[in-house]
């Protein structure tokens, strides 16, 4: 498995987007807008690779110039519990670390809080509701 930043309009941003559908927003019966895509150009896209085959991704957003957090976290359902994931966040995590922030943060489904726990991070916060379903802001510092 190869973890890289994926060059935002690449094919493998392509190839980004096609797994967070599927995964993320297809299930809840939600789209990507043209807008929220184009929104992504600043962010730091990450995905995990096996060959030409993308397995899993997420996406790195400042906050501020100590706080930055993890998006779009999405793996293949049937990789899920296979590490993928966890190799993903400390990625993220080393590059959010080189490159000065302090904090990663993130707004966590409901039903990955326990993932997220394993890996470090806190729930900070009450349960809200965002894209129809139940999440929590985490945090972990860096």
């Amino acid at each position: 498995m190869a973890l890289k930043i994926i060059e935002y309009g690449s094919p493998d941003y392509q190839k980004m987007i096609g797994l967070r559908d599927n995964v993320l927003r297809k299930p809840l019966g939600l789209i990507f807008t043209p807008g929220e895509l184009e929104d992504e150009k600043e962010n730091i896209l990450i995905g995990a690779f096996e060959d030409e085959d993308i397995l899993g991704c997420c996406m790195l957003v400042e906050e501020n110039p100590k706080v930055i957090r993890l998006r779009q976290m999405a793996v293949l359902n049937n990789l899920q519990g296979k590490g993928v994931g966890s190799a993903i966040l400390n990625f993220a995590e080393n590059i959010a670390r080189d490159r000065g922030y302090k904090v990663l943060s993130m707004h966590a489904r409901k039903n990955a809080i326990g993932f997220y726990e394993k890996m470090g991070y806190k729930v900070s916060g009450d349960e809200f509701t965002e894209v129809t379903i139940p999440h929590y802001l985490m945090e972990k510092n860096l």
